[in-house]
């Protein structure tokens, strides 16, 4: 059963929370995850993509965004993370174990991943968006851990 992890952040901004997704995702690829990151909108996983090559001067996450021209299945093969942002991951060989949902909704696919990660911040069109998969998630049975988080930012 997938193992879902919520992790609350005291931070107000969304930039906060791009800011964490990104550190999250170097964190969960160096532990030799293969991890889907799974963005709102086309738009995000764009920012996101940018994000990723720059968000700490010491850091870089190889990854490949869905619908580029480095997104070939060869490509995908090569890189721990893929983003994408209109559904469920092309076929990758091996399949990504993790996800991190930065959606506001719990994509109908979820449960193929070994986990999840869903990250709550404290602007209210978070928490109102990612209360409602809490109580999804709990209501069908997934065990959900939450992760209170002080001072990220």
């Amino acid at each position: 059963m997938t193992k879902i992890d919520f992790y609350i952040l005291p931070d107000t901004t969304l930039e906060a929370r791009i800011a964490f997704a990104c550190r999250l995702t170097e964190t969960i690829a160096r532990k030799g995850y293969r991890l889907y990151l799974y963005a709102e909108d086309e738009a995000m996983a764009h920012e996101l993509d940018e994000r990723l090559w720059d968000f700490r001067p010491d850091a870089f996450v190889p990854h490949v965004l869905e619908g580029s021209d480095d997104a070939s299945i060869e490509a995908a093969k090569r890189v721990a993370v893929t983003i994408g942002w209109e559904g469920p991951p092309a076929s990758l060989d091996p399949p990504p174990q993790a996800m991190l949902n930065l959606s506001p909704e719990i994509p109908e696919w979820f449960s193929r991943f070994e986990r999840v990660a869903e990250i709550i911040n404290q602007h209210q069109d978070v928490l109102t968006a990612k209360r409602e998969c809490w109580k999804t998630y709990k209501q069908r049975g997934y065990p959900v851990t939450p992760h209170q988080l002080k001072g990220q930012g």
